[in-house]
């Protein structure tokens, strides 16, 4: 019996998400929440998406095709994937999904902390899957967040007691590519206490040598991460930290690309879904070992790689299928093994 899901905001992520999930054979997408009559109301239409909005607002969408309010379509559905922005989740969680009863995934703009939590868990695929099978609320890892969880998990798996600490340099692009109404300032804006440590310590372990510092930077064409890696005596080789990603999902090993462009341009060559690869990427070519030390680059294709991981959460969520069963049937929509491969090779040495 199919699932009945909701998608409840059509910007970056939701957009996204609808995109993928509506060729899943085990789900029903029952349209996606819109709050502001714009343009992207006639996006979601023209992509064959129901839309429904406010109750209190339906008046300001008189000149588009609604199939009718927010409040209603949520009694007839198993799951909402939350993708408004930050903050409005815990409004949402708080006057809809909670009341209603209903299991919900939030994103990144939200917390897990505090007096506007959404949840108590942060959700990485990588590092506790099957924790989330028994939970009505759960927030996804925002981009950032969920990058560095791919290369710290491997990391720990394979060297444990052996790594004394991670030092993380994230450099933040100011917007996203389709974000054309947000201007890039002129400047190097300093982020004070970010929260992206905190977040990966809380699926990592409170006391886990993570260190966090970042700025954003204008440039809509993905993060990128400085990671140091310090080691209790000498440190691995260099062909040892890139064998370890050899069969990792949804990391590939780039060796020829010149900046984040590059390989944005070449998603977009080869026609991937919103000029996504959904990945990361390491930046093989500027891997250095000096005596203790492991220093990794890598970019993060921000939005976009969020989107599979939203796609196992509701697995988890639903069917409580194995890590296995799930990852196998994201592949199927995503092509993440296809995607890794034609990156690899176009950027090899």
């Amino acid at each position: 019996m199919l699932k009945k899901v909701f998608v409840n905001g059509y910007g970056s992520i939701g957009s996204r998400i609808t995109q993928f999930i509506k060729d899943d054979p085990e789900i029903q997408v029952l349209g996606v929440g819109k709050y502001s009559p714009d343009s992207k109301v006639e996006e979601a239409l023209s992509n064959g998406f129901n839309v429904f909005v406010p109750k209190s607002k339906e008046d300001d969408f008189k000149e588009f095709d609604i199939s009718g309010n927010i409040e209603t379509v949520l009694d007839d559905c198993d799951l909402v994937i939350d993708a408004a922005p930050g903050g409005h989740g815990f409004k949402n969680k708080m006057n809809l999904y909670g009341p209603k009863n209903l299991m919900a995934i939030y994103q990144g703009g939200e917390s897990i902390i505090g007096d506007n939590a959404v949840s108590d868990l942060l959700f990485n695929s990588r590092v506790n899957y099957s924790d989330v099978f028994e939970k009505k609320h759960v927030m996804q890892g925002s981009c950032n967040v969920t990058g560095m969880g791919r290369i710290l998990e491997p990391l720990r798996q394979k060297f444990g007691d052996k790594i004394r600490r991670f030092d993380v340099t994230l450099i933040r692009r100011w917007a996203d590519i389709e974000q054309t109404d947000k201007l890039l300032t002129d400047t190097i804006e300093l982020t004070q206490s970010p929260h992206h440590g905190e977040d990966v310590k809380s699926y990592f372990g409170k006391d886990s040598p993570l260190f966090v510092r970042a700025i954003k930077v204008p440039t809509r064409q993905m993060h990128l991460h400085i990671m140091d890696v310090r080691f209790n005596g000498k440190a691995p080789s260099v062909n040892e930290i890139h064998d370890l990603f050899q069969n990792e999902f949804g990391v590939a090993v780039l060796w020829t690309a010149k900046g984040t462009k590059d390989v944005r341009d070449y998603a977009d060559t080869m026609n991937f879904s919103f000029k996504d690869t959904n990945m990361i990427h390491i930046h093989a070519n500027m891997t250095v070992i000096i005596d203790d030390t492991v220093q990794i680059m890598y970019s993060d294709d921000q939005t976009g790689i969020v989107i599979p991981e939203n796609h196992m959460l509701m697995q988890a969520m639903l069917f409580k299928k194995s890590y296995t069963e799930s990852f196998n049937h994201t592949e199927k929509l995503f092509h993440m093994k296809e995607k890794k491969q034609l990156l690899e090779e176009h950027f090899s040495p």
